[in-house]
This record gives C-alpha cells, structure tokens and sequence, in this order.
C-alpha cells in the first residue's frame, strides 16, 4: 500500500523539461556507473573475468556521462538540477547492489543485460520529448549505443568470459553455493533428524502420551537448531576455508535442525498414539531418503552408500529409543 502511494507521488517522465531531461540521464549513468563497479568488486577475487566485464561496462557508462555533462553545460550552463530515477514514475524499482551481487554470477548477468535495457528504453522516450536537434541526436545516439546490436553485458561477456570461462565460473558459483548453503544445512538435517530420533521415541514409548512426547520432541529440536546454528557460524569465520558468510551457514544448519527434528515431532499432535507413532516413522523414513538425495544430487556420494550410511544409522538410532522407551 505504502509503496503504492509513493509510486503514484513521483513525477511521470513526460512532465520533465529538456534541461531535467537531461539531469536525469546524467544521475542515471553515474550511478550505473557505480553499480557496475560495485559489481567488479564484489566479483573481482572468484569470477575476474566478469570483473573486467563490469569495469568495461562502468566505464563506458562514465563516457556517456560526460558527453551529457557537456551538452548540459553548453545549453543550460554549470548547474545541473538534482532529479533521479526514484524520483520518476516509469522507473522500475532497482534491486540494492548489496543485493544483487550476492546473487549467483549468470543472475548477476542477467541484472546488468536487464539495466541496459532500462537505459535504452529511456533515451528513446526521453529522445522524442525533446525539441532541441542537438539534444535529440545525442539521446538517440546513446540508445543505440545501449542496444548495440546485443546488450553492452553479452557483447563484453563475449570478449572476456568466453564459453569455457562461463563454465568454470559457474562451476565456482555451484560450489560457493553448497559449501555456503547446502553442505551446512546437509550437517544440520542429518543431525536434527538422526540425533532426535532417539529422546522422541523413547518418550513415546516410555509415557505412551502424545501432547508429552510433543514437547519433548519441540524441545529436541529448537535446542539442537540453536546449537547447530550458532556451531557453525562460531568455529569458521569462511575467511580461509573460503565456506562463505558464516551467517548464511549458521542459518541453514540452524533451521535445516530444528526441521530435521520437527519433521518426526508434528505428528504427535494426533492424540491417537498408534496413528502418531506410525506417521511419525513414516516422516522418519522419508527424511532418511531426502537426505540421501540430497548426498547424491550435490556432494556427488554414491547413491547406495549414501543410502547405507543415512538409512541404516537412522534405523540404529530409531531402533534404540524404541528400545529404550519400552525398558
């Protein structure tokens, strides 16, 4: 609602003057500019090749900057009215560039290709809104130059991140992502749906009490979420091991836990022990599966070792809190 107010109280572009025109395609290549660097930044140290793409890109934006500086100053003089992209109705929102960088490298391309087209749009509306020759041909001419046959993104892209090199980034950007995001949370659904499996059937069995054994399990589960969490983004900081933010990993080892543990605890929620008890090894039994799916499909284990190691050792532990329970 709020952001739908403030949409409509921005200005539309065809009540700009030429000389606010004009300001705005200024501020609008200074800060692509920056984005673009920004971008080379955040990318320099895995992905070098498409740094030197977006610094390419920062600077060509720089050039076009200049050239509307200087027709600016040659009709309206030095001083250029403050007016930005936020400021003008037909402007998409733009995702932060702390955002956006910390997408994966072909998303990253696919947002710089995406503001190209933004740019070129503009300099054609904007081009037929203007009276002065100079200023029309000059609009013009950087919408062309933001088209350019392919976008500015893929034509750099070309040059400097060939096929070979778009394979090995992406390649990096694939094991930055499990070892940021799924190797921890791997740690933490094994742990919470393993290490529960024992206290939660062994309450059970022992107090044959649903709503108890609920809360034992909820328990189980919150607890070993907060240790996993807080274990893992504590004991590596990513700097040397290159794992990522330790943040991220603490989030998903941290929920993927507590998910681990609830999975097999919700069903207790059924008053009926017999039906609970058999949902909740029914639940047990395709976390087992889903982690070795998930051993397979990203760190490349043996699916029938994965299955041995992960269903077995599940079915050990779920075997002795039965045990237990029933002492």
């Amino acid at each position: 609602m709020l952001s739908r107010f403030l949409r409509y109280s921005k200005r539309p572009l065809s009540s700009l003057s030429e000389q606010e025109t004009l300001a705005l395609a200024i501020s609008n290549e200074e800060d692509d500019s920056r984005i673009y660097l920004s971008y080379a930044d955040a990318l320099r140290d895995s992905f070098p090749h498409s740094a030197r793409v977006f610094e390419e890109m920062a600077a060509e934006e720089s050039q076009h900057r200049q050239m509307l500086i200087d027709l600016h100053q040659e009709r309206f003089g030095e001083r250029i009215p403050l007016i930005r992209r936020e400021h003008v109705r037909e402007y998409p929102d733009r995702k932060p560039d702390w955002l956006v960088a910390s997408l994966p490298i072909s998303d990253v391309r696919k947002q710089a290709e995406a503001m190209e087209k933004s740019a070129q749009e503009f300099y054609l509306r904007a081009a037929t809104q203007v009276q002065d020759a100079r200023t029309r041909r000059l609009l013009g001419d950087l919408a062309m130059a933001e088209e350019a046959h392919e976008s500015l993104a893929r034509r750099l892209g070309d040059i400097h991140t060939p096929e070979d090199v778009r394979t090995e980034e992406n390649e990096t950007a694939r094991r930055q992502f499990v070892l940021t995001w799924v190797q921890p949370g791997l740690a933490g659904l094994m742990d919470g749906s393993v290490s529960t499996l024992a206290p939660i059937f062994a309450a059970a069995f022992a107090t044959g009490d649903t709503m108890q054994t609920f809360l034992v399990g909820l328990s189980a589960s919150i607890g070993a979420g907060i240790s996993m969490g807080f274990t893992e983004a504590a004991h590596d900081d990513g700097v040397i091991s290159g794992r990522g933010s330790p943040w991220k990993r603490g989030l998903a080892s941290g929920v993927m836990t507590a998910i681990g543990g609830l999975g097999h605890a919700l069903p207790y929620l059924i008053p009926d022990f017999r039906l609970a008890t058999g949902l909740a090894i029914g639940v047990v039994f395709v976390e087992l599966w889903a982690i070795t799916y998930i051993q397979n499909r990203y760190m490349e284990t043996p699916f029938f070792r994965a299955a041995l190691q992960v269903v077995v050792g599940g079915a050990l532990v779920l075997a002795a809190g039965i045990l237990i329970g029933n002492a």
